[in-house]
């Protein structure tokens, strides 16, 4: 039997001690994290840029396949995710969760296992955050913060007709990783005794369970001095993150469907599943990939990265939002995300 410590044992004060009990400062404009009432950030001249998100038990995950340590670096992840998008650095985060009397302080501690990780993978601080206990499931908010120099922040408004819309890394294949997993589930409800066999599948499940915020692409850019004209991170599938795009810079697009990365484990995967590979990328979503546009003078950069593809390109809004298909036919790009108010 595994230890088990029921939360109230420590108290609210005892249990952020005990939580936060190892934290190792990394940021030099870190002046004061947990411990007080508030902490203090100095950026040294540069601008703040700050996002939440917020991940509820049964719409954004489930415990009977998301492991502890899985859910608290994808909390942090998918935050930071949005700081990149920003053209930001992100710097430091804050993490609040309401949990009920099921988890013990040893669940809690892997799920800040799995938080820490992410603060050191892309050296970020957690400085603070709040518990509270909840009547139902598990509810998990993060703030994150992030750094930018003045005026160099990147919008989803300022893209120009004729830009050229680009995307990192592959699509799709987080939302596959999902439908295994809810397949998986449901098989083992209806016979408990069937043991899943993910081992074909670990790409797919990884990006599920498991994203990464592409730093690495702020970085290419910025080694290449190639400045987005517009970006936003890839959480709700193609077709609606490009139509954000479109409307906020009061635009169209043409993308085409032969453009659009796909990786060969999530296209072997939506063919086993009966799914349209393409589909699974336009309105599959939590990629966490960065989409954005570029001048046109900027294409020759761009192709020194294999992790960037060239999908499309800004057109008058008069021209609305198209893809074209492999064989060549035109139609309308439709916003089906995923969508968090579906019950």
């Amino acid at each position: 039997m595994e230890e088990r410590t029921e939360i109230e044992s420590l108290g609210e004060f005892g249990l952020i001690e005990y939580l936060t009990r190892n934290i190792e400062i990394q940021n030099a404009g870190t002046i004061l994290g947990v411990g007080d009432d508030g902490a203090v950030i100095d950026h040294f001249g540069k601008q703040t840029v700050i996002s939440t998100d917020m991940l509820v038990e049964g719409i954004h995950f489930d415990f009977m396949y998301t492991p502890l340590k899985h859910l608290g670096y994808k909390s942090v992840v998918v935050n930071l995710s949005d700081i990149y998008a920003m053209g930001a650095i992100p710097t430091h985060i804050t993490v609040s969760i309401a949990f009920s009397n099921r988890l013990s302080v040893e669940a809690l501690n892997e799920f800040y296992e799995g938080v820490y990780a992410a603060c050191e993978k892309y050296n970020v601080d957690l400085i603070g955050g709040d518990t509270s206990s909840s009547q139902k499931g598990f509810v998990i908010s993060v703030t994150a913060i992030g750094e930018v120099t003045p005026m160099q922040f990147i919008k989803r408004s300022t893209a120009q007709k004729g830009d050229l819309l680009c995307v990192s890394g592959d699509l799709g294949a987080a939302f596959l990783g999902l439908t295994l997993l809810e397949r998986e589930k449901q098989i083992y409800l209806e016979n408990p005794n069937i043991q899943p066999d993910l081992e074909e599948e670990t790409y797919i499940i990884g990006r599920q369970l498991k994203p990464e915020a592409r730093h690495d692409i702020l970085g290419f850019l910025l080694h290449h001095k190639i400045t987005p004209t517009s970006m936003m991170d890839v959480s709700d599938g193609l077709s609606s993150e490009a139509i954000h795009i479109c409307k906020q810079s009061n635009l169209g697009c043409v993308i085409y469907e032969e453009k659009i990365p796909i990786a060969e484990k999530a296209r072997e995967a939506a063919f086993k599943f009966g799914l349209d590979p393409t589909a699974c990328a336009l309105s599959g979503g939590e990629d966490y990939e960065l989409l954005f546009t570029i001048k046109q003078e900027d294409y020759d950069k761009i192709t020194a990265s294999e992790e960037i593809s060239v999908i499309g390109y800004m057109t008058d809004i008069s021209e609305g939002t198209h893809i074209i298909t492999k064989q060549g036919n035109k139609h309308k790009l439709q916003a089906q995300g995923w969508n968090a108010f579906k019950q």
